[in-house]
């Protein structure tokens, strides 16, 4: 079948996308916690990278050392020229505030957004009409209240227990949690050693100083008041471990931090029974952390959401390190679908979502309370929105959640998702993936969605967390 009858085919599927907009209003309450700090936003040209290069960097083998993490200012070049070069998303951590001071005085930013998984979920869903929606703020000072939208249904606590819109609350004592998102675009080129490294896909990379973030801090105020039996949520949306550290200082470790957020959580399970938990993992760099989290939360939630980069990394701390290294050297859906398979064993998660270049893939145990056509419908929806946050830049105005509606999948995501069917062909004797996004066997159901691509995105970030919430959100 050719390319442009699966296209049309697939305008077709994404022909619900208005009408599951419009339901998310019906969505009784959602709770978004826990990370919510400030973005500062730089676009950066590969011709700027190599000046900076210059100026600040005498030994060039520094920009290629194996890094996670920045404890000098040299590493700040090095997670971009990683990130720039492979055309990839991570988020190093800065611990020294003097550091912290060199990035904000050499880079600057050409804006400030809502930041962390928590703050751009919280945005996302009250902007789609979900109500109400609870945000958790470790911190809200000025400049980081007047970054929630002003929107009635977009609430939080104050310091006195009390219930408000985001926007209206200023807790005078509390401090700005900034972080740096520097991005880079698809084919742009930079020269190291007289070696030119072209960037094989639009992406950013993260340098993160949030010494309240860092440790995962649940403001007292919210976690009481929102806890109490009035208080009605459909959904709650975990994000904001992966800054964590397995010890944080002499007296606090990264795991004691995620046994106060399941206590939490615990409580607010008796509330509401019924509540669907989604933990988005995002590039957690300590493997102590990441695996504490994996055997801690993913198995206690109904749902988890990562990237390609998040499945590789989990599959390093499950004894997974063959099919790790194969998805590094081909990172394609047939490779991706196994590593979703072996995570999906192995943390008894009831869903698992996966959100690639060009294609999201679900997979889920059979008589999950939503149905594969439901799921179809929210990643359709999930991937229109994406769209229009990557084509116009935001998505904080509700005119603009449809803007990419009627635009056609793109062939990258066809592509994949033909790699995919024919895989599943061969080993289950049978697939419909490719037209109808959905494949079930006794043992699961898979449903796969290829996207809408932008060439030139305004923005990518927040990408991944629009994406994974409104998925699961948005299939009414």
């Amino acid at each position: 079948m050719s390319y442009n009858i699966l296209k049309k085919k697939w305008l077709k599927n994404y022909s619900s996308a208005p009408e599951q907009l419009q339901k998310m209003s019906d969505v009784k309450g959602l709770i978004s916690a826990f990370n919510t700090n400030i973005d500062a936003v730089i676009k950066i040209s590969g011709k700027k990278i190599q000046e900076l290069i210059s100026e600040h960097i005498l030994d060039s083998t520094i920009l290629f050392e194996n890094k996670n993490n920045i404890s000098k200012k040299e590493d700040i070049f090095a997670g971009i020229v990683h990130c720039f070069t492979k055309g990839i998303a991570e988020e190093w951590v800065i611990n020294d505030i003097e550091i912290f001071k060199f990035l904000d005085k050499t880079f600057g930013y050409d804006k400030l957004q809502q930041g962390g998984q928590g703050g751009i979920v919280a945005n996302i869903m009250a902007v789609c009409g979900v109500n109400p929606v609870y945000v958790h703020s470790a911190s809200i000072s000025k400049l980081q209240a007047g970054l929630f939208l002003d929107l009635p249904n977009l609430l939080s606590v104050d310091d006195k227990n009390i219930i408000k819109k985001a926007r209206n609350i200023v807790r005078k004592n509390d401090i700005p949690l900034i972080h740096y998102i520097i991005e880079f675009d698809k084919e742009d080129k930079i020269e190291i050693d007289k070696k030119i490294y072209t960037c094989p896909k639009s992406n950013r990379f993260i340098a993160t100083y949030d010494p309240l973030n860092f440790k995962l801090h649940i403001d007292s105020a919210f976690a009481e008041r929102i806890s109490k039996p009035d208080i009605n949520y459909e959904y709650i949306i975990l994000s904001g471990y992966q800054m964590l550290q397995k010890k944080i200082d002499n007296n606090t470790k990264g795991a004691d931090k995620i046994d106060d957020s399941l206590k939490l959580l615990e409580k607010l399970r008796k509330n509401s029974s019924e509540t669907i938990v989604h933990f988005e993992i995002a590039s957690t760099q300590d493997k102590f952390i990441r695996k504490y989290l994996i055997d801690n939360i993913a198995n206690k939630v109904e749902s988890i959401g990562y990237n390609e980069r998040e499945l590789i990394d989990i599959l390093e701390v499950i004894n997974e390190t063959d099919l790790a290294k194969e998805c590094n050297k081909n990172t394609n859906a047939v490779n991706l679908f196994k590593a979703m398979l072996k995570v999906f064993e192995y943390t008894n998660t009831p869903r698992a979502q996966l959100h690639m270049f060009g294609l999201y893939i679900t997979i889920q145990k059979k008589g999950f309370k939503i149905s594969p056509e439901q799921n179809r419908k929210g990643m359709q929806l999930a991937a229109t929105v994406a769209a229009g946050k990557a084509g116009t830049g935001t998505v904080n105005i509700k005119e603009n959640l449809l803007w990419a509606h009627g635009k056609q999948v793109s062939e990258t995501g066809l592509k994949e998702l033909e790699y995919l069917s024919k895989y599943l062909h061969n080993k289950f004797k049978k697939s419909s993936i490719l037209e109808t996004g959905i494949f079930q066997n006794k043992n699961f159901d898979l449903i796969a969605v290829p996207t809408i691509l932008i060439d030139k995105p305004i923005t990518l970030v927040g990408m991944g967390d629009t994406i994974s919430s409104i998925s699961i959100v948005g299939v009414k």
